[in-house]
């Protein structure tokens, strides 16, 4: 029975994927369905194979079962067999080895197929078929064939054997002697499958002397044995197919790009046969495949080392066999009720204790115990201030926050919050949230029926740099983002970095860092380089990459997130700039910019590693990017200051197991560093993660405070107007005028000394230091007391530059800020005093701050995560010239990265020749077309009005860029559709006439390519001064994330708009005026 026959086109997909274990360093190359259980088996090119339970994916048992790759994997009745290329081996579902057999003649083995309960049939390229006896655990016979053979399966009638040499023997299954040959390809055979009567084959043929893949499936009648009418598969190259084991008419083709389609064997069209669907691999390639027995799932995996299960959404109730046992799992460890220690509503009663048949020490005897009341709390000193006596009776008002003869039990404990409000109406925001500034909380946007242009930016940031938004996915990383871009050296250089790889993140930072200083207070946004930041599996698999739902943000431990990320970013930065690419712009470039990430980040490190038991030594240079402090064990009565603890992990030695080659095992190995080089920008990350680390810091904070000196004036606050009570008043601290304080004097207020905020604080956290390294790699770090302080040779001085923090507040997850100080080369009027150049950076929030705050941690609502150090005069030792220039050839070219776009045929715009000039004025129109990645979140109100909670995710999707001038006046030079990987929610088909296909490199008929391609068109264009002419430009710059100055366009939805009016919509602008 056809469990999917009444199920649409569209309604299958992927119900989920998962990386599969040591997915990071080798792909997937095999996958199946167990046949007795719901368990998924994957083997991967390591020889590590992995099971997984049922439709959530849970991990069930991992194993490393091989050296080397897994090529083919069987279930039976006690466990998986696996086959590698000379070995084979039998392992319980539980992950138990049971055996595994090898031999001299097992070169190249390739498959195995199970003929009875105790036999298995072993195949590869080799000229033996051996048969395997299951439970002796021995090779019982040798059949001897030609050729080898690569793939085995079994029909009614016949052992279907399939070659190298795109041929299918059937071989009679007793005597394995050869019965027929079909000649299935002229080149190669790639995989076949036989249900009942039919084989169907897919393969490659051979051309002019190359392999191309075959668009034709092959079909023949075991019952004749004779060639049936192929079916034609003209989407997509054929690689994989299978049989749905509900239906014998439906074969599932998957190519070896991750596209799939659902074909009927007898030519009958149907919705799913003429849907296309695409298996999110992100670049890899489909290397396994495997329907499940009872035809409701499937699974792929690929060289990126992630396994799909993709099901059809119309099943209430998922199961990958018709009948499946019970799955054994591990017995459940019962753990205790745990007790929150401060949490005082629970009674200790409600956890029994043991029966004890003898008396309890804690049975005191009566005579022991004494009954004593608990004492009543003093009355409020405010009641006996107001208080009248008559008599012996004293009279005050009723406050009005007490119950009539009852006295509220009060933990003794101050530091204990409460958890609930006391007024129902203030309980949508915290009591305690007043802790934290306004400037430092989350900062949220807040939209109106227009979306984001109606968002005042403008009341978060009245300072000339611009803040980034946060409504885009994993932009958690804004902080880093713009700590990099106050870093000169690194910004110029990132700047004058470019080079044709698609996802490089040093090209996108050198085009966000380009917004950023054209935005002049504006607010910008990274989303193209988050964008290519999500296409890293690297980034992924580290964690780096949030999903974008509330529940998940709550749980995000953003300190080591954050250092984790800075980790990351650093050294893909080397790497994306190490490589020298053809297509550079200047030779020397690359060189330039991988030095300097080196020179600014790098440290210069030798590291010694000994074996404590043999002496064994062995010594390695490396470079290191950041530095992670390690604290002391024992800090208590230690007076250690923040370079101690700097230089202890610069320098420090620690012990840990590591293999030893003399002893020929792990042993106790002693780990120490020694510099020889110290880089310019010395980042730390705080590695505050455990509760005795934070201990720390708040002892060193106390530590480094000091009480007020009485030497600043400051105003006195008593003010000028009588007290209503006069000489009669006993407040303390009453802030009117008495006449016991003497004479009324209106005039200038009276000054009274007191010490600033700034210069009451001693910090832990250093502006400045000095760092000595000698020539033998011994480091001293000393703190400096005064700039004045007199240096030595060798000495280098590093100033505070940045301090990243995270923000706790009780009503959000917490956000990370940046406090940076800002150079003067940043700010667009001069800057008299070097204290006011500390900014706040919290997203589009940016606020001015005092120096002090920047190292001012009160870990009970702010974390210090990261603290860069400069070497001071360091932007003197490089260039900071932007001299990046865009190659007009990025203009002329007309390559489309589509496979079935014909240039010259279905080109839809003239490019530019070589005598066509762009200069400055020239008019371009322009129009831009997108696609939703993500819909629009809003809720109802009580009242029936719409609130957008977040606005929908666009892309560029098409660009169109036509000639204003010139002979050929109206025609387009630039016709871009932007190829995506991302999952595109809506086409917006209705408005841009974008089908689905279209963006998509196998199906795609239109001139296709890159995002960053059309990009640095546009870059071209706008260094050139040219006059965009568009309708709502700026929501297509947006989405864009270029920034175009106001003088360059010429919006006729600006053009057309009347004040306090509606805006005109194209189509009327085009009936009224053509």
């Amino acid at each position: 029975m056809d469990m999917t026959s009444n199920v649409v086109a569209g309604e299958i997909g992927e119900l989920g994927s998962i990386l599969m274990d040591g997915g990071d360093r080798f792909g997937v190359s095999t996958v199946l369905f167990d046949s007795h259980e719901e368990l998924i088996w994957v083997g991967n090119e390591g020889g590590h194979i992995t099971s997984y339970f049922g439709s959530e994916m849970q991990k069930y048992t991992s194993f490393q079962a091989h050296e080397n790759e897994v090529r083919h994997l069987l279930t039976n009745d006690g466990g998986v067999l696996s086959l590698t290329h000379n070995e084979i081996r039998f392992t319980k579902r539980q992950g138990l080895k049971l055996f595994s057999l090898s031999g001299s003649n097992m070169t190249d083995m390739q498959c195995m197929l199970q003929k009875d309960d105790s036999t298995l049939l072993i195949a590869g390229h080799q000229d033996e078929i051996f048969e395997l006896d299951l439970n002796r655990h021995k090779i019982l016979q040798e059949y001897t064939v030609e050729p080898g053979t690569c793939i085995m399966k079994v029909s009614s009638r016949y052992l279907c054997c399939g070659d190298s040499s795109g041929k299918i023997r059937l071989r009679d299954p007793k005597t394995l002697k050869c019965e027929h040959v079909l000649s299935a390809h002229s080149g190669t055979l790639s995989d076949f499958d036989v249900l009942g009567n039919t084989l169907v084959t897919c393969g490659f043929s051979s051309r002019q002397g190359h392999l191309s893949a075959d668009r034709f499936l092959m079909m023949y009648d075991m019952r004749m044995l004779r060639s049936l009418a192929p079916l034609q598969t003209p989407m997509l190259e054929p690689f994989m197919l299978k049989f749905s084991s509900t239906m014998s008419s439906r074969v599932q083709v998957v190519s070896h790009s991750g596209q799939l389609q659902f074909l009927d064997i007898g030519g009958h069209m149907t919705a799913r046969s003429m849907y296309i669907y695409h298996v999110n691999t992100h670049g890899g390639m489909v290397a396994g495949f495997d329907i499940s027995p009872n035809g409701q799932a499937s699974v792929f995996g690929d060289s990126a080392g992630v396994v799909h299960l993709w099901v059809d959404h119309g099943m209430e109730h998922l199961a990958f066999n018709i009948y499946s046992r019970p799955t054994n799992f591990a017995d459940e460890i019962h753990h205790s009720h745990p007790l929150a220690i401060d949490d005082d509503s629970v009674p200790y009663s409600s956890f029994p204790l043991p029966h004890c048949s003898e008396p309890l020490l804690s049975d005191w005897p009566k005579k022991l115990l004494k009954r004593r009341d608990r004492r009543t709390p003093p009355i409020d000193p405010e009641i006996l201030r107001a208080m009248v006596v008559k008599g012996f009776i004293g009279q005050a008002p009723n406050p009005g926050n007490r119950l009539r003869n009852q006295v509220p039990y009060i933990w003794r404990s101050t530091s204990k919050q409460k958890r609930v409000p006391e007024s129902p109406m203030n309980r949508e925001q915290n009591p305690f949230s007043s802790l934290v500034p306004k400037i430092y909380r989350r900062v949220e946007m807040r939209y109106s029926k227009l979306g984001v242009d109606d968002f005042n930016f403008q009341h978060y940031n009245k300072t000339s740099f611009a803040g980034l938004e946060i409504h885009i996915p994993n932009a958690y990383c804004n902080c880093m983002l713009q700590t990099f871009y106050f870093l000169e050296p690194l910004k110029v250089s990132l700047q004058n970095h470019l080079c044709k790889k698609e996802f490089c993140l040093a090209c996108e930072l050198g085009f966000l860092f380009d917004m950023l200083d054209q935005s002049s207070g504006q607010t910008c946004q990274a989303s193209n380089f988050l964008r290519a930041f999500r296409t890293l599996r690297e980034a992924s698999a580290l964690g780096l990459l949030l999903p974008d739902t509330d529940e998940s943000l709550g749980r995000v431990n953003y300190p080591r997130l954050i250092q984790s990320w800075q980790r990351f970013v650093l050294q893909q930065l080397h790497r994306d700039t190490e490589v020298k690419h053809d297509e550079s712009e200047e030779g020397n470039e690359t060189e330039r910019v991988t030095a300097l990430i080196n020179s600014l980040f790098g440290s210069q490190v030798q590291r010694t590693s000994q074996c404590s038991q043999c002496g064994a030594q062995t010594t390695r240079d490396d470079i290191t990017l950041l530095t992670a402090l390690s604290y002391p064990d024992n800090p208590e009565n230690q007076a250690i200051s923040f370079v101690n603890v700097l230089q202890s992990s610069l320098l420090g030695v620690q012990t840990s197991p590591a293999w030893c080659e003399n002893c020929n095992k792990f042993q106790p190995t002693i780990h120490s560093k020694k510099l020889s080089r110290l880089p310019d920008v010395l980042s730390v990350n705080c590695q505050i993660d455990a509760e005795k680390h934070k201990e720390f810091w708040n002892r060193k904070k106390d530590n480094s405070t000091e009480k007020k000196p009485k030497d600043t004036p400051v105003q006195n606050t008593r003010s000028n107007i009588p007290c209503r009570f006069g000489d009669g008043c006993t407040r303390v601290g009453c802030t009117f005028w008495h006449t016991k304080d003497g004479e009324q004097t209106p005039a200038e207020p009276e000054l009274t000394v007191e010490s600033s905020r700034e210069d009451c604080v001693l910090t832990w956290v250093p502006f400045f230091m000095k760092l000595r390294l000698a020539d033998d790699g011994t480091l001293v770090c000393l703190d400096l007391n005064s700039e004045d302080e007199s240096l030595e040779d060798g000495d280098i001085i590093y100033d505070l530059k940045s301090s990243v923090a995270h923000i706790q507040d009780y009503n959000s997850p917490g956000n990370l800020v940046a406090m940076i100080n800002v150079d003067k080369s940043y700010h667009k009027e001069p800057v008299a005093d070097e204290d006011s150049s500390w900014y706040l950076f919290n997203d589009f929030g940016v606020s001015e701050i005092s120096k002090g705050e920047a190292v001012e941690f009160d870990l009970s609502w702010k974390t210090p995560c990261i603290l860069q150090f400069v070497r001071r005069n360091m932007n003197t030792d490089y260039d900071l010239t932007v001299c990046r220039t865009i190659d007009k050839q990025i203009i002329l070219g007309d390559v489309s990265l589509s496979q079935l776009h014909n240039a010259a045929a279905q080109r839809s715009f003239t490019p530019l020749n070589l005598n066509e000039v762009i200069q400055e004025g020239v008019v371009v129109g322009i129009d831009c077309e997108f696609v939703t990645l993500n819909q629009e979140e809003s809720e109802i109100r009580s009242d029936g009005t719409r609130s957008t909670v977040k606005p929908s995710h666009m892309s560029a999707a098409r660009v169109t860029c036509v000639r204003g001038e010139g002979p050929l006046r109206g025609r387009p030079f630039i016709d871009d559709y932007i190829s995506t990987s991302e999952q595109v929610v809506d086409y917006l088909t209705e408005f841009s006439g974008i089908n689905p296909g279209d963006l998509d490199v196998a199906l795609s008929s239109k001139h296709l390519t890159t995002l960053k391609t059309t990009y640095l068109k546009l870059k071209y264009l706008l260094q050139h001064n040219v006059l965009f002419v568009g309708h709502g430009l700026k929501k297509d710059f947006r989405v864009l994330n270029i920034m175009v100055p106001k003088s360059q366009i010429v919006d006729t939805v600006q053009l057309f708009h009347l004040p306090q009016q509606r805006f005109i919509s194209l189509r009327f602008l085009a009936w009224y005026f053509l």
